[in-house]
C-alpha cells in the first residue's frame, strides 16, 4: 500500500484555507518551495511534499510494492490527495513530474480547482532526458553516479540554468544521499522509469491539454533560461490549447529555485485573477 510509506511534507498557512499542493520536479525535494511557502501562505493553506524516493520521504526497495514507474506515481498521488484533503485542491508542479501530474488531473477533474505547470515538458524534443539526468539509468555508471551527492544533487540542479546553490542549500539536498544509499537506488530506478515511460507520458499530457473538454484552469510558467528544455514550441502550444503562458526571463528549469518569491507573488495573482473572473 502506498500510504505505508512515509512522506515527508512542509505545511504552512491556516489549513482553513483552500489548499495549494507544492509539487517538486526529478530531481529536487519540497525544500525547493521555501522561498515560495511564506509568499503563498498569508492567503493560502500551503503544502509541499517530496515524492516517494526523494529527499526525507520512504524509499521503498523495488519489487516490495513500488517500483519507482509513473504509473505508481500517478496511484500515489491520488492516494496523497485523498488523504490530505476533503475538497478541491490546486496543484502547482515543477518539470518532469507535470506529465504524472496532468494524468493524475485527467482521472480527477472533480478535486482540482487549479493547475499551474513549471517548466513542464510540452514538445516532442522535450521528451527525452538530459544527459545529467539519464545517466543515472546506465547500467554500469547509473549506480556508481547515483550514489555520488555531488553528482545526483548538486550537478543536477545547477546544471539546469543559473541556479547558484548556497552550501547550507546544498546540505539540505545532499543529506539525503549521505545519510543512506537507498536515495542513490531510488534515483537510478525513478530515472530508469522516466527513461522508459516519459515520451508517451509527454504525447498523452499533450493530448489532455488539448482537448477542448478540459475546463481546468491551466496556466504554464516559463523559466527562459532553462539549459534543459528549449522554449522552442512552448508558446505555440499554449496558444493553441487556449492555456495561459507567464514567462520568468531570469530563472531556469528550477523555477522555484531560481525565482522563488517572485513565483509565490505570480501563483497568488493567477488565484486572486481566477476568483474574481470565478
Amino acid at each position: 500500500m502506498i500510504l505505508c510509506n512515509r512522506w515527508f511534507c512542509v505545511e504552512s498557512g491556516n489549513a482553513d484555507n483552500h489548499t495549494v499542493l507544492l509539487i517538486h520536479g526529478f530531481p529536487s525535494q519540497a525544500y525547493s518551495y521555501r522561498k515560495v511557502l511564506p509568499v503563498l501562505s498569508k492567503n493560502y493553506h500551503a503544502i509541499a511534499f517530496d515524492w516517494l524516493g526523494f529527499g526525507f520521504s520512504e524509499k521503498p526497495q523495488p519489487g516490495y510494492g513500488f517500483d519507482y514507474t509513473l504509473d505508481e506515481y500517478v496511484a500515489s498521488l491520488e492516494s496523497f490527495v485523498n488523504e490530505i484533503a476533503n475538497d478541491k485542491v490546486s496543484l502547482v508542479v515543477q518539470g518532469y513530474f507535470s506529465p504524472v501530474v496532468v494524468k493524475y488531473a485527467s482521472k480527477h477533474k472533480d478535486k482540482l480547482k487549479d493547475l499551474i505547470l513549471l517548466n513542464p515538458p510540452l514538445t516532442a524534443k522535450h521528451a527525452n532526458l538530459p544527459s545529467t539526468l539519464s545517466i543515472f539509468s546506465n547500467f554500469l555508471l547509473g549506480e556508481i553516479f547515483s550514489q555520488d551527492p555531488l553528482r545526483a544533487s548538486d550537478k543536477a540542479l545547477t546544471s539546469c540554468g543559473p541556479y547558484q546553490m548556497k552550501e547550507d542549500d546544498a546540505m539540505v539536498y545532499r543529506s539525503p544521499y549521505l545519510s543512506s544509499g537507498s536515495s542513490g537506488f531510488a534515483l537510478t530506478a525513478i530515472s530508469k522509469g522516466m527513461k522508459k515511460q516519459l515520451k508517451q507520458y509527454v504525447e498523452e499530457m499533450r493530448t489532455i491539454l488539448m482537448d477542448k473538454s478540459w475546463k481546468i484552469p491551466t496556466t504554464v510558467c516559463w523559466g527562459q533560461r532553462d539549459r534543459w528544455l528549449n522554449n522552442d514550441g512552448v508558446e505555440d502550444f499554449c496558444n493553441d490549447s487556449n492555456h495561459e503562458l507567464i514567462e520568468l526571463p531570469m530563472a531556469g528549469h528550477h523555477v522555484q529555485e531560481d525565482s522563488g518569491e517572485e513565483l509565490g507573488k505570480v501563483i497568488s495573482e493567477i488565484f486572486r485573477k481566477r476568483r474574481l473572473i470565478g
